[in-house]
Parts: C-alpha cells; sequence; structure tokens
C-alpha cells in the first residue's frame, strides 16, 4: 500500500482525486485504487512538552531553574485520534508521499509525524501548490525523494525549539521578577513576535506623547486662464536653501513665505512647461490574507482575526473561498479556465454583484495568473460552490471582498489623464496638477463603485493651456499650518505594519531581511498574536486605535533593546537559511540561542529592572501562560 499523508484535508481530496478509482471516503482517510490511501493532517499535529514533563520540578517557577534547556526533546500529540488513524495506517505502507504544503512548515509537520511513529519505510516528497485535477496529475509525475526537501524542514523545527526556548524562558523570567516588582501573579509574557510587536505600539504612543508641533508654510495661488476657468497652483521652488525646508521638504520659514506672497502678487503668469499624459492602472492583485485583512479592517472595522475566523468559515464550512492563510496574491494559471465556473457561484452566492458578472470579459488575463510568483498557497478567491446556507454578517461583508477583487480581473484597466502645468511669476515657480478619469475599468468592482480611489480624489480638471500662455494670478497667499503627531495604530495600519516592519527599522541588513521574510509573523499568527497582547492586558482599544497600556510601556522599558525590535527574527531568519541547505546545523543554531538567554538572565537578574506595577493595573490569573508550540496552521502559536 502506498499512503499519501496530506498537511489537511483539502490537499487530501485534491489528491484523492486523480487516484486511480474506485474512492472510498472514511473518517480520517480514503482508500484509492491500485493501492493508494491518502491521510491527512491537520496543520501540526504535534506540539512540543512543557517543562514539568522533562522534569516535575518545573512545574514550580523559579528563577534559580533559567534557562531550561531540554536535553532529548519530547512531542505530545494535540490531535490523538488523528496521530492513531496514521499509526494504524503506516503498519500496512510499503512507501509513504509526504504531502506537506512546499515550505519549511510543511515539510517539518509531516516530517515529525513520521519520525514520533517510528516509521523507517522509503519515504517521497509531492509538492503541490495548486489543486486543480491536472496540477496534481503534473505533481504526481514529478514525485522525488523526501531526503531532498528535508533539511527545509529541519529549519522550521529549529525556529520552533529556539521559540520554546526563548519565549519559555523569557516569559518565566520576567513573570517572576514581576512578581518581585509586585505584579503578583501576572504573567508577563515575552515572545519572538509579540515583544518586538509590541514594542512597536509602545514606541508609537510614545512618539505622540512627546510630539511638539512645528509650524510651517504654503504659499498657493488662486490662476485665472483667457478662457475665464480658475484652478490653484502651490509655490515649489527650483531649489529648496539650507535651513528653509524641513525633512519633508515643507517650508519653515514665514519671511520667505510672505516674500513670495509680495514677489507674486499682481504679476503676470506665465505657462513655462506643460506635462499631459494618459496612464492605465491595472486591476489589483486578488488578496493574500495580510492583504485582505488589511483592507477589511479599513472598510469594515474588523479586527484581523475576525477576518480570520470569517475566512476560515467561508472556507471550511461554507466552502465558497479557498485556503485562507495565504501569503500569496497569485494564482496558478490553470485556474483561468475555472473563470466562468467561478464567476456563476459568485452570482448565485451574492446576487448583488450580478451586474458587475454580465459586464466581466472571460478573455481578458490580468497579472494574477503567473506560475512562477504562486508560493506555498494561491490568493485568496471564492470557488465554483455556491452558498448552500445563508452566510453570517460577516462572512457575508468578507466574501464580497474577495469576490469584487476576483471580478476586477475580468475588467479593463483604469484610465486616466495626468496634467501637470509649471508657472513662472516674477521669477517664483507655481505648479498645478490635476488628474481626470477617461475610463473607470475596474474600479466599477470597487465597494464604493467607480467612485471609490481608496481616499485618493481626482484633482480639479485643469483647463487646456500650452507654453508660453500668460495667466493672472487672482490671489496669493501663505497660510500657516502645523506638522501633526504619528497616528495611532489601527486595525488596518497594526497588521499593515506586521506585513511590512523593514519600513520600522533602520540597519540596512535587518530591512533586507526582514523585507523578503514578509515582516513579522505569518498569516497563521499573526491575528493570534494581535489578540495576545489584548489578553495580557499589554494593549487596548481607545475607540478606532490601539495603544499600549502602562503594564504594556513598563514591560518595554525593562526590556532589552534586542526584545523589542524586529532584529531577533530577521536574524533568526538569517540562520534558517544555511540550515535549509544544509550548510549549518540546527544544533549549533540552537547552543548559540542558548548562550544568548544565559546572557540575557544573568543582566536581567541583576538588573532587577521591573518597576512597580501602575495604580490601575490588575493581577491577572496564570491560567493560560505562556506555552510555546509549533505553529499550527489550524491553531496558530502566539509568538
Amino acid at each position: 500500500m502506498r499512503l499519501f499523508l496530506a498537511e489537511k484535508p483539502s490537499l487530501a481530496r485534491a489528491i484523492a482525486q486523480v487516484l486511480p478509482p474506485p474512492h472510498r471516503p472514511y473518517r480520517h482517510h480514503i482508500e484509492c485504487g491500485a493501492g493508494n490511501v491518502v491521510a491527512w493532517c491537520a496543520g501540526h499535529i504535534l506540539e512540543p512538552v512543557m517543562p514539568d514533563e522533562y522534569d516535575r520540578k518545573y512545574a514550580r517557577w523559579a528563577i534559580e531553574d533559567l534557562p531550561i534547556v531540554p536535553r532529548a526533546w519530547k512531542l505530545r500529540p494535540s490531535a490523538p485520534d488523528l496521530l492513531s488513524a496514521i499509526r494504524a495506517l503506516l503498519r500496512g505502507a510499503a512507501r509513504v508521499v509526504h504531502a506537506g504544503d512546499p515550505d519549511r512548515e510543511g515539510q517539518l509537520l509531516v516530517d515529525e509525524v513520521l519520525d514520533f511513529l517510528g516509521y523507517e519505510g522509503p519515504v517521497d516528497r509531492i509538492l503541490v501548490r495548486d489543486t486543480n485535477p491536472d496540477a496534481v496529475r503534473r505533481e504526481l509525475a514529478a514525485i522525488e525523494p523526501n531526503e531532498k526537501y528535508r533539511p527545509l524542514g529541519t529549519a522550521a523545527l529549529a525556529r520552533q525549539r529556539a521559540d520554546w526556548l526563548y519565549g519559555l524562558n523569557m516569559t518565566r523570567l520576567y513573570s517572576l521578577l514581576g512578581r518581585a516588582a509586585g505584579y503578583e501573579r501576572r504573567v508577563l509574557s515575552i515572545g519572538r513576535v509579540q515583544t518586538p510587536l509590541l514594542g512597536l505600539i509602545a514606541r508609537r504612543d510614545a512618539a505622540i506623547e512627546s510630539f511638539l508641533p512645528a509650524p510651517y508654510y504654503v504659499v498657493s495661488a488662486a490662476v485665472r486662464s483667457s478662457e475665464g476657468g480658475t484652478f490653484s497652483a502651490r509655490w515649489s521652488p527650483e531649489a529648496q536653501p539650507p535651513h528653509a525646508f524641513d525633512e519633508e521638504g515643507r517650508l519653515v520659514r514665514e519671511d520667505m513665505a510672505l516674500a513670495v506672497v509680495a514677489r507674486a502678487t499682481g504679476a503676470e503668469a506665465r505657462v513655462t512647461r506643460v506635462a499631459r499624459e494618459t496612464k492605465t492602472e491595472p486591476p489589483p492583485l486578488p488578496y493574500s490574507l495580510a492583504d485582505l485583512q488589511i483592507d477589511a479592517a479599513r472598510r469594515l472595522g474588523l479586527s484581523a482575526q475576525a477576518v480570520l475566523q470569517a475566512c476560515q468559515a467561508l472556507y471550511e464550512t461554507h466552502r465558497v473561498a479557498t485556503y485562507p492563510r495565504s501569503d500569496c496574491s497569485y494564482l496558478p494559471e490553470g485556474h483561468l479556465a475555472d473563470a466562468k465556473g467561478v464567476l456563476a457561484a459568485i452570482g448565485e452566492t451574492a446576487p448583488g454583484l450580478a451586474g458587475l458578472i454580465a459586464e466581466a470579459d472571460v478573455s481578458r488575463r490580468s497579472r494574477a495568473w503567473n506560475d512562477t510568483k504562486v508560493t506555498a498557497h494561491h490568493a485568496i478567491i471564492p470557488t465554483r460552490t455556491a452558498a448552500a446556507r445563508a452566510l453570517g454578517p460577516t462572512e457575508r461583508a468578507v466574501y464580497d471582498l474577495i469576490a469584487r477583487r476576483y471580478v476586477s480581473q475580468f475588467f479593463a484597466p483604469y484610465e486616466y489623464a495626468f496634467t501637470r502645468f509649471e508657472l513662472d511669476a516674477a521669477g517664483e515657480r507655481f505648479v498645478a496638477t490635476g488628474r481626470e478619469t477617461l475610463a473607470a475599468g475596474w474600479r466599477k468592482t470597487a465597494p464604493g463603485g467607480a467612485a471609490d480611489r481608496g481616499g485618493e480624489e481626482d484633482g480639479a480638471a485643469l483647463p487646456t493651456l500650452k507654453e508660453s500662455d500668460s495667466l493672472t494670478l487672482t490671489g496669493v497667499r501663505s497660510q500657516r499650518q502645523e506638522s501633526q503627531p504619528p497616528k495611532p495604530f489601527t486595525d488596518a495600519t497594526l497588521m499593515h505594519a506586521m506585513v511590512h516592519v523593514a519600513a520600522h527599522v533602520s540597519d540596512p541588513r535587518v530591512k533586507a531581511i526582514l523585507t523578503e521574510a514578509d515582516g513579522l509573523g505569518t498569516p497563521a499568527t499573526r491575528p493570534s498574536i494581535i489578540e495576545t497582547l489584548f489578553e495580557r492586558g499589554y494593549i487596548a482599544r481607545r475607540g478606532k486605535a490601539i495603544v499600549s497600556t502602562a503594564i504594556g510601556r513598563a514591560l518595554v522599558a525593562s526590556l532589552p533593546e534586542s526584545a523589542t525590535t524586529p532584529d531577533r527574527t530577521a536574524e533568526w531568519e538569517a540562520a534558517m537559511r544555511p540550515i535549509a541547505d544544509g550548510t549549518d546545523t540546527m544544533d549549533r543554531f540552537l547552543e548559540r540561542t542558548a548562550a544568548e538567554l544565559v546572557t540575557l538572565i544573568a543582566e536581567a537578574k541583576s538588573r532587577r529592572v521591573l518597576p512597580p506595577p501602575p495604580p490601575a493595573a490588575e493581577p491577572s490569573s496564570t491560567r493560560g501562560a505562556h506555552r510555546p508550540r509549533a505553529s499550527n496552521r489550524s491553531r496558530p502559536a502566539r509568538g
């Protein structure tokens, strides 16, 4: 018997579909013809054990026991029924085909099951990125030895164990220091991802609180053409003298602004340059999970967790949307053949989109269909299945966004005319710009229709002018404005900051690594990491804003900077690469991590850095204390 072991049931069904019949489904596997059986995991079905399962003395938290570093790592089942079913099937397997997702975690979660159950037979590897039958058949014809990919799983295991070492030891350390400082039994959890995220929020809040507004000046003019039309132009000098402009190019000298007003008032203006250009904008790519969470937060006011829950229901319960935990915005080229079926299903599930579907041109091929850019999972799109029962309000709203983004792929580009005039008045340069929609194209499919520009409006229409035309300035004025503090994070901007965390670091090397690694956390873990910060009382909502609490700020202030910035994620990502390509070992990486922990613990113990708890702080229960575990795609780790 040849046993296929897939990462999740949906992939198992896709593989079974292309294997020879007959197909006989059972609770935990599918029997197929020609001696094939397909079984599945559900994300990680094994998790690291806690310290007290290595030694009962660790049930009592004691600072003298730190750092806790297992000599022989142990796992325990998190889904015993599934594991038992796989164990029984392995007894009759002459060969196993590893069908985890084609990434590090996908490699690990099947490898660790086979190792845990002691399977020693031959193992092949199939890499399925597209569950369309033709694509799965191609991958079946290209099966490779699993040994080729095991280093990928080793890299994932190295990070899993390092997260356990770092998160568990630092959490125990600061919880114990906190109790000595008066935090009673509050668990002060620390994590490689959650704590830098808290640091990001706390530093933003500090910047807002310490912000001092600074004045700057905007010089503008009302301009009348010979045909009588009026438009506005803004002073924009050819050069910016030192000390007259701030880092953002804003004029900070009032005397200079008033001098420009004096020179230009009453002066004749002459057109020195005219630039007109017709531009097009293609449809936005289909959603990755992060993009969907950002857009749903902005448009619908939903948290990242609420969006993920809605997506899971659309995928698992209603089966009207594809796998949601994706970091990819592209689609396999083979999916283009399904377009008519998907559009028909959208029309049944969301009748309000029927008019747009009627306008969709399925002969169009947008940039979304690109096999070379599809990663472990493709973008989130509707399926060819229509909803058999009513969607809940949040599910319906999220489905509407997903569907509109998919439908937009079959519309023409948005087309607009951009015009820029440069004027000279008494030797001063003024600039006017305008943007005029020529063809709405895919913008018809946006939630607000053709007028929806995501907050960006068309500029005022400009008259038709040519170089050397003379104009009249009907008014020149200087407006005093003040710089604004940074805005507090919201659901949308916090998720954006996690994905684009490289923008918040200054070290070029760290920035490059984080850009390539897609930021802090993963699509599966980001919502739960944010929720953990809420649960711990480190952050709170203030209207739409997400702000750090007094306890959150105190914790950030007490920690070494390395614990509150994303640099550790970058350093670990850099360390994973040589492990994945076989030029470094997991053991050496973990030894370095343990050695760093010894230093961090010694420094914290000597400094006793935690301040007393704020008066409003309330002790929290230790129930649900930090339990680092493998990143589970159905039950994400909390970072």
